[in-house]
């Protein structure tokens, strides 16, 4: 069934940088081929058009203020309609096997999945933080979620990641396509959405991709003033899948854990890291008696503030 699939990959792009090659690289040496490549940028000044280019993407060109996580991504989905499957990546992940691409794809032989996500590692140079965020993340087990598992991992259910995914278009516009009013988390929306909706959401964790950030404490903070942001504005998810309790307490007891064991001098940075993600998420709280200017100052998706 995979080979009468008509696959799109699509990337939005801002300045790629030194690392835009190797994604692009590793894309080209896929076993599978998509039939059509895009890429969206929001006004790079550097070399990444004309990389992507080179590569075969088709581009389409977008003002810097006009880009948005859901927005932009439902944008490129309009180019090709004609697509049965969307793959997404984000510039800065790399495919980790020849097969990656083959692997997401054809779980969609079951025609109950809705989208998929792929296991992201860390990259090879990753600091002691960043690579325990994604082993804890993106374990080597694959599964297959549905809307009943609701009742035992509550809010958990629906966590994927748009750095690699992909979705069935059919699945995609049955729940309306990518939201355009949130400032960020598209992809776990869309998840819910779809889970709610009776479609399965699978984690594919031999479709591997290269991808990790090293955050400096502020990065932290606003990460996560955005990510509180983000539940205030979706309240739904909570309703439908209960609060996030929990879950902030198992990633500190368990990156605190593997700091202990693999990196004992990263213990300072990693209590002042989690110090910062609590701060940042109990601020973002606050959002709507804040006025614009300190949004902008606070949040790390400066762009979504008009």
């Amino acid at each position: 069934m995979i080979n009468s699939l008509n696959t799109a990959l699509l990337i939005p792009t801002l300045n790629a940088g030194q690392q835009w090659s190797k994604t692009l690289e590793s894309i080209k040496q896929q076993a599978y081929k998509p039939q059509k490549l895009f890429v969206v940028d929001s006004g790079s000044n550097d070399t990444t058009i004309n990389i992507a280019k080179q590569f075969n993407f088709e581009v389409i060109k977008i003002a810097k203020t006009e880009f948005n996580h859901g927005a932009t991504r439902q944008l490129l989905v309009d180019q090709v309609p004609e697509s049965d499957i969307y793959i997404f990546l984000t510039q800065d992940a790399i495919l980790g096997s020849h097969d990656s691409l083959l692997n997401i794809v054809k779980v969609f032989d079951d025609p109950e999945i809705g989208m998929a996500y792929g296991r992201q590692l860390p990259h090879k140079n990753a600091k002691t933080l960043e690579s325990h965020a994604r082993l804890y993340n993106y374990p080597d087990k694959a599964n297959i979620r549905s809307f009943k598992d609701k009742d035992h991992l509550g809010f958990k259910v629906f966590f994927c990641s748009n750095s690699f995914a992909a979705y069935r278009r059919t699945a995609l516009m049955a729940v309306g396509g990518f939201p355009s009013d949130s400032i960020m988390g598209e992809d776990a929306i869309v998840a819910a959405r779809m889970l709610k909706a009776g479609f399965k959401k699978a984690y594919v964790a031999d479709a591997t991709v290269y991808h990790s950030h090293s955050y400096k404490l502020k990065e932290e903070f606003e990460r996560y003033f955005d990510t509180r942001v983000f539940h205030e504005q979706n309240k739904w998810l909570i309703e439908t899948y209960g609060k996030p309790i929990g879950e902030g307490i198992k990633f500190m007891k368990s990156e605190l854990k593997y700091v202990v064991k693999n990196d004992l001098k990263a213990i300072f940075k990693s209590t002042f890291s989690l110090g910062a993600k609590w701060l940042g998420y109990k601020t973002g709280g606050l959002y709507k008696k804040m006025p614009l200017w300190l949004l902008k100052k606070l949040s790390m998706h400066k762009f979504y503030w008009k």
